[in-house]
């Protein structure tokens, strides 16, 4: 089983090994391997948790075991995507020929892009949570590999001391929550999209949004979502039209936005939340 917070790519060496023999192109190394659902080439610097959900985690999956949508007063609990105790398989299809380079950034044999690309992410998470650089410049290079390792080898106790240091800083306040909402193109409120959007097209949502409304009313996940996607979200307190997902689960509108990216943020920082539409 592939942990939420990991990356597609750093399967490409085992697979590729273990496809050598059946390859087409005898000359395919494993840094031209890509993934992809339903013919949807995946994007590989996602987290694997976030493309589950953008593309197997939609609302035609949160139902119950009578095929039925949660009721929006259900507890999280009984609001389990997919309604089953046991894990759910994705089936991908993995391609090691015919890179889609219009839609992908090409990888390297030393998961130099990889790296980066996640590095890039966390830096911008951490930007956008203090508005500044100050904190941003304390993740020195050796901080930055030890991060990444963490990842690679899902090492908590490799990527706690770093995250501390990063996340909560005693120093610096925080000004804004790192949070993106992921929307399928036919999610878009969006009038004037083109009908000839590619398959997988997404749109994501951005804001600056701070972990306080005011000094007594802290900001929560409705009032956010309320904020941002106001045609998806109208009400700050009850799910009526969609629901947010975050690490496969629906997520309740009156949670607190701080405690929520403390507790789980992705691994670069960010709350990837994805949005699954009631029926």
């Amino acid at each position: 089983m592939m942990p939420r917070v990991s990356y597609l790519p750093l399967l490409l060496p085992k697979l590729h090994a273990f496809f050598l023999d059946l390859l087409i192109n005898e000359d395919a190394r494993f840094w031209h391997g890509w993934f992809s659902f339903e013919n949807v080439p995946l994007k590989w610097q996602f987290p694997v948790g976030l493309l589950f959900d953008i593309y197997s985690g939609s609302s035609d999956r949160l139902q119950d075991e009578d095929g039925q949508s949660p009721r929006k007063d259900a507890s999280p609990v009984e609001q389990r995507v997919g309604g089953a105790e046991s894990p759910r398989t994705w089936q991908l299809t993995v391609h090691f020929d015919e890179y889609p380079a219009d839609v992908l950034v090409r990888l390297d044999h030393d998961a130099k892009v990889l790296r980066d690309a996640f590095t890039n992410s966390y830096k911008e998470s951490s930007f956008v949570r203090y508005s500044s650089t100050k904190v941003v410049q304390r993740l020195s290079m050796d901080d930055a590999l030890q991060l990444w390792e963490a990842v690679e080898k899902h090492d908590f106790a490799l990527f706690s001391p770093i995250q501390q240091k990063m996340m909560r800083p005693r120093d610096v306040e925080i000004k804004n929550i790192a949070l993106k909402i992921y929307l399928p193109a036919t999610a878009s409120d969006d009038d004037d999209e083109k009908s000839s959007t590619t398959p997988g097209h997404l749109r994501v949502i951005q804001g600056l949004v701070p972990p306080q409304i005011s000094a007594r009313q802290p900001q929560t996940l409705g009032t956010a979502l309320n904020s941002l996607v106001p045609s998806l979200f109208p009400s700050r307190k009850m799910p009526l039209l969609a629901q947010p997902v975050l690490h496969g689960a629906i997520v309740p509108l009156g949670v607190s936005l701080d405690t929520l990216s403390e507790i789980a943020s992705y691994a670069d920082g960010f709350l990837h939340m994805t949005v699954a539409m009631i029926r």
